[in-house]
């Protein structure tokens, strides 16, 4: 298993590349859930946490891939770094309106200029997709890797940001989110070797990445999913509230990142079968029925046992994200030009951000209507409908491959 892993990290550089750009992915896990703690605390209200929540999840589905477009064009070290100053401006606005208490509007108005964080993740992918291009079975590996930090991030950072939010002060992590973001940005762009070409020709030519059919497929299943996520974080965190552990709810949304992140590590050592559309469905198919025991047990059990119970769900819920995420991430490389490869990876966070602002506003307002046990049913909505969207989709995804799609390795073509 192992092995599969070293292989990747032979190209000079690798190494380097993908650990500075995990230090700059943690942000991603630590902001948003951060600022909703940091909230809740400050204000008293799960809604109006959840709102300015969205709001910086709406702020990046906006601005997150013109950013990537320009890094697409002008290059990732000359876009990242400007982007990265202009978001670390906007976290001081923020942390300092919510200690000052400044009027509410103030904190849409820095969480919205937050949304110009430059995605890391996918340039990242997209260094590896230059790397290993002409190697099929190396760059499903290398996506596959990526997918298990990712997960990292989400086991590590809400650990970090919600402990802290709760133990030090409240602030506490966001601030250490900024941190991470201008260490890992600079020590990243600092990789030059191993930076993307660009490809002027193609930019000369106009459009989005986003014209793309089957990306279209991906972006609107991403939004259920991100509405997945969103919802989940917000519900957990108050459902912890509600047992009298609210620390505790770090350690069971990183319970559910644990889940992907095992199943990832396995996933990249496979040499997966069948078409990558049939088998991006199955993936969100499995999603939906994952999730769908988190209503179950949150209505009929309660205290610490209840906090196993929603974990042990989360965990097997899990288990079917981070193969779907890889094989989405193969897809897209298929769907678009290599050029707009950075501004395709970022639509589908975008989607998934989007979706992460939709589901943690609508159930924040839930969980201060209704209790957070019937929250829990917002994410078992949004999974349906990604499974829904996905199955409506599928023609789109197999007729819209840019670049074919490779024989499986072990067939006469594949040797």
């Amino acid at each position: 298993m192992l092995s599969s892993y070293r292989q990747i990290f032979a190209a000079p550089g690798s190494l380097a590349f993908s650990s500075s750009g995990f230090v700059s992915r943690l942000p991603i896990s630590m902001t948003g859930i951060g600022i909703a703690t940091m909230l809740a605390q400050l204000q008293g209200s799960y809604g109006i946490a959840g709102a300015v929540y969205a709001t910086l999840a709406v702020s990046a589905a906006v601005l997150g891939p013109q950013v990537s477009r320009l890094v697409d064009r002008y290059g990732q070290r000359r876009v990242a770094l400007p982007a990265t100053a202009l978001t670390m401006a906007a976290a001081a606005l923020l942390l300092a309106c919510a200690r000052l208490d400044a009027p509410t509007w103030t904190l849409f108005v820095a969480a919205a200029g937050m949304g110009v964080m430059p995605s890391t993740g996918s340039m990242v992918r997209a260094r590896w997709a230059h790397l290993y291009s002409d190697r099929p079975e190396r760059l499903h590996t290398a996506y596959s890797f990526e997918a298990v930090m990712d997960e990292v991030c989400f086991i590590v950072g809400p650990i970090l940001s919600i402990g802290l939010a709760t133990s030090v002060f409240p602030e506490a992590g966001v601030a250490l989110a900024g941190v991470f973001l201008l260490i890992g940005v600079v020590w990243f762009t600092a990789q030059r070797s191993t930076e993307p070409p660009l490809h002027p020709a193609a930019h000369r030519e106009g459009g989005s990445a986003l014209r793309s059919a089957g990306l279209q497929v991906l972006v609107v299943t991403f939004v259920a999913t991100g509405a997945i996520f969103g919802a989940v974080e917000v519900v957990t965190v108050a459902f912890a509230e509600a047992q009298g552990h609210t620390a505790a709810s770090s350690l069971v949304l990183a319970v559910y990142a644990l889940g992907s992140c095992l199943a990832g590590v396995v996933f990249g050592t496979l040499r997966p079968r069948g078409s990558m559309a049939g088998r991006f469905l199955g993936g969100v198919g499995a999603m939906a029925v994952g999730i769908l025991p988190l209503v179950l047990v949150a209505s009929l059990l309660h205290g610490t046992a209840g906090l196993v119970g929603i974990g042990a769900a989360l965990f097997l819920s899990g288990l079917s994200i981070s193969p779907t995420m890889i094989t989405a991430m193969a897809l897209v490389e298929r769907l678009v030009p290599a050029a707009k490869l950075t501004e395709g990876m970022t639509w589908t966070t975008t989607g998934l951000a989007l979706g992460v602002a939709l589901g943690s506003s609508l159930a924040g307002w839930v969980v201060d209507a209704a209790g957070a046990a019937t929250a829990y049913w917002v994410p078992v909505a949004a999974a349906l409908f990604a499974a829904l969207t996905a199955l409506a989709g599928l023609p789109r995804l197999r007729g819209g491959l840019h670049v074919p799609e490779p024989e499986p390795v072990g067939t006469a073509a594949g040797r």
